[in-house]
């Protein structure tokens, strides 16, 4: 079974900069990122393919990036330029073949 455990979540001012972390154990494919604001859907923020393809939402383009460090089955999201409306809970989401498995989430609050 995979397990994802988030870190690297916090409180930060408009502007400033987050780093995200998930660290998968078991056998997967694409790692992304997904995030729920209260009141809201869950979105999908940035997705990184086996092969390193990435997508993102129109809204983090040119701000976010994500990266996967395969060795470690890490996937990390580099928050920049942040915004009072990134304010939400991220998750990490690992894919198999049958199942996405996702992390408890991490609290990313920005303040204007």
């Amino acid at each position: 079974q995979v397990q994802a455990v988030e870190s690297g979540g916090g409180l930060v001012q408009t502007g400033g900069s987050l780093r995200l972390s998930c660290a998968a154990s078991g056998s997967f494919n694409a790692m992304g990122w997904y995030r729920q604001a209260p009141g809201k859907q869950r979105e999908l923020v940035a997705r990184i393919s086996s092969g390193g393809w990435t997508n993102y939402a129109d809204s983090v383009k040119g701000r976010f990036t994500i990266t996967r460090d395969s060795a470690k089955n890490t996937v990390y999201l580099q928050m920049n330029s942040l915004k009072p409306e990134d304010t939400a809970v991220y998750y990490c989401n690992v894919e198999t073949p049958l199942y996405d498995y996702r992390g408890q989430g991490t609290q990313v609050t920005v303040s204007s």
